[in-house]
């Protein structure tokens, strides 16, 4: 039984993954700050502290894979300027922790799959980026860049390095699709500013997948985009859902970006921004969508 553990794994994201490797056989210990509170039975937490760069040596030396998905929520507060400084540390700082204890304690880690994002890249509607592309220099690009040169260092102490450039993970459970479905609770299919801008997406599922691969599969390694093949228009997103979720009863309204501006400040910019991702490296190398347009992602979460 092979061992993985996890950073950031009572998020969105390492929930749906730890479900998928328990079903699968392997071992999951989560790092977490309070590990007396861990909820999960079939699950072992161990502690760790970026602020303190401290973490469970044990729990690391179990470990024959390391999956980083520790990272403050980009959409869950106002961008302030100490919003913006927590956002960037929780990322490059948890990454160092992983490095130091990598260098400093024997263990038998053979693969660190990390988590980034496609906010490494600027605005784009015609042009699909590709991984070669370079970074953006607003905030989220910078930050980005930060964070996949915090964890770079581990492939200099001889173990592989995937990093995921995720879009936007479509899951009933949380991230954006729970809020973009709040208005439709009353009816309303709400589309932010034009509704014109690009989304790169991809299903919970889908992502787990990737994540799942990157373990199994021994070949893969280096920066991949994790997106859907499909990116989507704002606004065809959000009337996909609706027509998923609701048929024909629901109203379109639309919110306008000064509206956005005014109540989101700073990242409003990210809300109304084009982002055309492309997914084809990942496609090379054989993997699969199962759900590789918008409208067969949402008719599986409405279902």
């Amino acid at each position: 039984m092979e061992t993985v553990m996890i950073t950031g794994g009572t998020g969105l994201v390492g929930t749906a993954l730890t479900r998928m490797l328990l079903e699968r056989g392997y071992k999951v210990i989560i790092l977490t700050r309070k590990p007396e509170k861990g909820p999960n039975k079939a699950v072992s937490y161990a502690s760790w502290d970026v602020n303190a760069q401290t973490l469970d040596v044990d729990a690391l030396q179990q470990a024959d894979y390391i999956v980083h998905l520790a990272g403050a929520n980009v959409g869950e507060k106002r961008w302030t300027a100490s919003r913006k400084q927590e956002i960037a540390d929780s990322r490059t700082q948890s990454s160092e922790l992983i490095v130091k204890a990598l260098q400093t304690h024997p263990n038998k880690v053979k693969k660190v799959i990390s988590a980034s994002a496609t906010g490494y890249y600027g605005e784009s509607k015609d042009h699909p980026f590709t991984e070669t592309d370079p970074p953006a220099t607003d905030f989220l690009g910078s930050t980005t860049l930060a964070w996949e040169r915090s964890i770079a260092p581990v492939e200099g102490l001889g173990k592989k390095l995937v990093i995921f450039r995720t879009g936007i993970a479509l899951s009933r459970e949380g991230g954006a699709l729970k809020e973009f479905y709040k208005p439709l609770k009353f009816g309303f299919a709400t589309i932010l500013g034009s509704g014109d801008q690009y989304i790169s997406w991809i299903h919970i599922q889908d992502l787990v997948r990737l994540y799942f691969n990157a373990i199994v599969n021994d070949q893969l390694e280096g920066t991949y985009n994790a997106v859907a093949p499909n990116p989507v228009t704002h606004k065809e997103l959000i009337l996909t859902m609706a027509h998923a979720a609701k048929g024909r009863s629901f109203v379109t309204s639309y919110v306008p970006a000064f509206a956005l501006k005014l109540a989101l400040g700073e990242m409003s910019i990210e809300v109304l921004k084009s982002v055309n991702v492309s997914s084809r490296k990942i496609q090379d190398t054989g993997f699969q969508f199962s759900y590789p347009t918008v409208k067969e992602a949402m008719e599986q979460l409405f279902k």
